[in-house]
């Protein structure tokens, strides 16, 4: 017997399966593809007339987020982005023309069907600083410390281990980079079964995390500056909206410089009272004031 959370992916594989099949199958018409059927709060509306008319038709009829990440992401040019679970491709043809050809757009999806349609579409707007990856966002196939930005539209919400999928981000993104995506959020009052009625999972409501379990989440996997703005509701309680975060900068002291706090080159090797204090002392000067025994 598969595990719940197994087959809450199988439903979501299948849910965007079908759409990619939609949009494809709809090629051949005479008015263009056949949008993905979603509201006003989901899908295309949600991104600029001008954006729009300058994709393929078939990446704009596959929409199904319930933002758009490259507006809020102040992507530049040279840089490295990754979307997650980025479907028939929008966010990251919109993402590789904003960073140019010095940079990079990846686009991570785990569905066939999605990933065909994403290809067919940026061979279509002739992108060539672009990569698609099959995986889950829950185990992402790159090295770390690679990706300047991680975007996302309405997905980490159905991801059923988001503390995974927020430590895969922080380990992909390096140190500096920063997140920017859109995603469902609920109000901090709303219990997991509220959630549950206002809408399915699939449907990117019931899986969604409070404003504090995400908050709680982000910043558990590291990040810093992390910021939940509400854009527009989607349901009774229930928002989209912009999440922002940024991994640190390490700072690691030169070479012959005894950072702040430190004594002898070793964090608490000695009391706080012998501790140096200024980051511009050198070990051996460090060594002496506090009359540590490690002295060379």
């Amino acid at each position: 017997m598969s595990e719940p959370s197994t087959d809450l992916r199988e439903t979501v594989r299948r849910r965007y399966a079908a759409a990619a099949v939609q949009v494809t199958e709809g090629r051949g018409a005479c008015c263009g593809p056949e949008p993905v059927e979603v509201d006003a709060n989901f899908g295309s509306p949600l991104y600029a007339t001008a954006e729009r008319d300058a994709l393929p038709a078939e990446a704009v009829a596959a929409s199904l987020g319930c933002g758009n990440p490259t507006a809020v992401a102040e992507l530049r040019e040279g840089e490295r982005v990754l979307d997650l679970g980025s479907g028939g491709g929008i966010d990251v043809l919109l993402s590789a023309r904003r960073v140019g050809p010095s940079g990079k757009a990846y686009g991570l999806d785990m569905t066939d069907e999605m990933l065909a349609l994403a290809l067919a579409n940026a061979a279509k707007a002739g992108a060539t600083n672009v990569e698609f990856l099959k995986g889950t966002i829950e185990a992402i196939p790159l090295p770390a410390d690679t990706i300047d930005v991680v975007i996302s539209n309405c997905v980490i919400n159905l991801s059923t281990d988001k503390a995974a999928v927020f430590a895969e981000t922080f380990r992909v993104l390096r140190p500096g980079g920063r997140v920017g995506v859109s995603d469902v959020v609920a109000d901090d009052g709303l219990s997991a079964g509220q959630r549950a009625e206002r809408g399915s999972y699939v449907g990117c409501i019931a899986g969604a995390l409070s404003f504090a379990e995400y908050r709680a989440g982000l910043a558990a996997a590291g990040f810093t500056d992390v910021e939940i703005t509400p854009t527009h509701a989607v349901a009774e309680g229930m928002h989209s909206a912009v999440v922002r975060a940024r991994k640190p900068v390490v700072h690691v002291p030169e070479p012959g410089v005894v950072a702040a706090g430190s004594c002898c080159g070793v964090s608490a090797c000695c009391t706080p009272a012998e501790q140096a204090t200024d980051p511009s002392v050198t070990v051996g000067e460090a060594k002496s004031a506090a009359g540590c025994g490690c002295q060379d």
